[in-house]
């Protein structure tokens, strides 16, 4: 890993003179909200709309990947006045999603190593009492969930990249106690491997995301067996073929497993899903598509409305064509609905979560986090940030507010990169970043 703990005085300089935005002060819109890493402070907040998008190709594409450094000594993520982060762990090789049992142990996916850890903290503070590795030997894995819903899970399922597992679960396991039951396979596996999970709030359906195996479908040119209007005819709304064939999409299932049904398609990349307390619906965050510049396609956050076409591969935000797969699939036009909100391009978002805790002050409650990864698909960096998107009677406003920044060093390094959000039992935020492998507890006041 490059040493550059000496450019700490830098992130420091930057981050003193950053001026946070007023309250009272408007979204920045338009081109004014794309920005970038030197322009992100907790307290900015933007507002995209669809008609900001620009045409392919107004910038060249880059190749812009960060170099990992060590976090400077003393480094946390910057937040909004009152609030405060505690280191928990680190040196974890590939913490990503990160989901709270009902009792307040912290269970994070260490996907690189195949293994799901847990923390149970000290009360009142971010120190672990106790840490274990709940199980091992699985096959990259990320989404978690507690089944059923509620205080007494009976059941911890896994996300691996091609199948969902459970395994047995006693309220404080923190090891399990027995070998994994699959549930779901024949899941495609490589390409976009995060398979996240999440149950609706009755805890009568799964839903799994799983991504594309590719960028934008490049070898669906050659339409499927039968022709593409025979095709269409026999398969949801925007249903891929070829090695796309069950991907970019959102699925649901019985508890068991079983009963397999599509819910929504055209979404490159749901890596992140959560179903919002207010309404029930599931939420996903999506990575869109690369190389067709700086600025474009936005990623988004949506609740993910069933029988929904999202555009992957042939359209994004709406009825904006890929020039990639021009004149492709005219029938499906005007049948691609608009996500709820839009994010700034190529800022990967990777997790998403509701606040409904009580440390957080009052506006918080109802509102979601994202975990922004950041991308290499652009000239100068964005993303590497937590943001909080606005909510009002359950519904997005679209705008939302950079929360937890701080991470990037300088315009060629980062240490942290945000994968995973939770909200702890005791009303905390729970981040992951898989820069330097560490998970912090946030809070507010004293």
């Amino acid at each position: 890993m490059t040493q550059v703990a000496g450019l700490a005085a830098a992130v420091l300089l930057l981050a003193t003179s950053a001026i946070a935005q007023q309250a009272d002060q408007p979204p920045l819109t338009g081109e004014k909200a794309f920005g970038d890493w030197k322009n992100d402070h907790p307290g900015v907040w933007r507002l995209i709309k669809p008609g900001d998008l620009q045409k392919p190709y107004v910038t060249a594409s880059a190749s812009n990947s960060p170099g990992l450094g060590d976090r400077p000594e003393g480094a946390k993520p910057k937040l909004p006045p009152g609030f405060s982060a505690e280191l928990i762990a680190s040196g974890i090789d590939n913490p990503r999603v990160v989901r709270v049992a009902p009792n307040g142990d912290i269970f994070v996916a260490d996907s690189g190593t195949d293994q799901i850890r847990v923390y149970r903290l000290t009360e009142g503070n971010a120190r672990p009492a106790e840490e274990a590795i709940f199980a091992k030997g699985l096959d990259r894995p990320y989404g978690i969930a507690f089944y059923p819903p509620g205080d007494k899970p009976q059941w911890v399922y896994v996300a691996n990249s091609d199948s969902v597992v459970r395994f047995a679960y006693r309220d404080g396991d923190m090891q399990a106690s027995g070998e994994p039951q699959i549930l779901i396979d024949k899941i495609p596996g490589g390409g976009h491997w995060t398979r996240d999970i999440a149950f609706s709030l009755d805890g009568k359906t799964l839903y799994l995301s799983v991504g594309s195996d590719s960028n934008v479908a490049e070898d669906m040119s050659t339409a499927p067996k039968g022709g593409i209007e025979d095709w269409a005819k026999s398969r949801p709304l925007g249903a891929a073929w070829g090695s796309e064939e069950g991907r970019a999409d959102v699925l649901a299932f019985d508890p068991d497993g079983n009963n397999r049904r599509i819910v929504a398609t055209g979404l490159r990349n749901c890596a992140g899903m959560a179903v919002q307390p207010a309404t029930g619906a599931p939420w996903c965050v999506v990575n869109e598509r690369d190389d067709l510049g700086d600025d474009i396609p936005f990623e988004y956050a949506t609740a993910v409305k069933n029988g929904a076409f999202y555009g992957w591969p042939w359209y994004y935000i709406g009825s904006n064509e890929d020039p990639r797969h021009k004149d492709a699939r005219p029938d499906l036009a005007g049948k691609v609905t608009v996500p709820d909100v839009l994010l700034q391009a190529h800022s990967a978002p990777l997790n998403i979560a509701f606040y409904e805790g009580g440390n957080f002050p009052a506006e918080y409650k109802g509102d979601a986090f994202v975990a922004l990864h950041g991308s290499w698909n652009r000239g100068v960096r964005t993303g590497y940030k937590v943001v909080r998107l606005q909510f009002k009677d359950g519904k997005p406003t679209g705008e939302y507010e950079d929360f937890a920044t701080g991470f990037v060093i300088s315009d060629d390094a980062v240490w942290g990169r945000p994968v995973g959000v939770a909200v702890a039992k005791d009303g905390a935020l729970i981040l992951t970043e898989d820069g330097n492998g560490t998970v912090w507890r946030i809070t507010y006041g004293g």
